[in-house]
């Protein structure tokens, strides 16, 4: 299994949250699930972190069968259209975004 995650890195804007929480509910969610191939979608918030860490408030994962149906899928039409729709999600947020591809080790 393919795991993408994208990491938040910053900060949502202060009373805000639930705002943000809420968009990615109602506004992504549905059109990460609707990725070709995609076989489970998950948003983390922070409720914590070690002391000096970086701030995550939003980490999205997204698994795969392989690389091959991660490569379909970020070139599929609802990419582009979920990378519309995040536009708004940032106005929210101030920080980065980064993306990480791992290999789930499976046992």
């Amino acid at each position: 299994m393919i795991i993408r995650q994208a990491f938040f890195e910053g900060a949502i804007h202060a009373g805000k949250e639930e705002e943000f929480r809420t968009y990615v509910a109602y506004k992504l969610m549905p059109l990460w699930l609707s990725f070709p191939g995609v076989r489970e979608v998950r948003v983390l918030y922070n409720i914590e972190r070690d002391e000096g860490a970086p701030a995550y408030p939003m980490v999205l994962s997204t698994m795969y069968d392989s690389r091959e149906a991660l490569a379909a899928a970020l070139e599929s039409p609802v990419r582009y259209e979920s990378r519309e729709v995040t536009r708004g999600l940032l106005e929210m947020f101030d920080g980065r975004i980064h993306h990480h591809v791992f290999d789930l080790a499976l046992n």
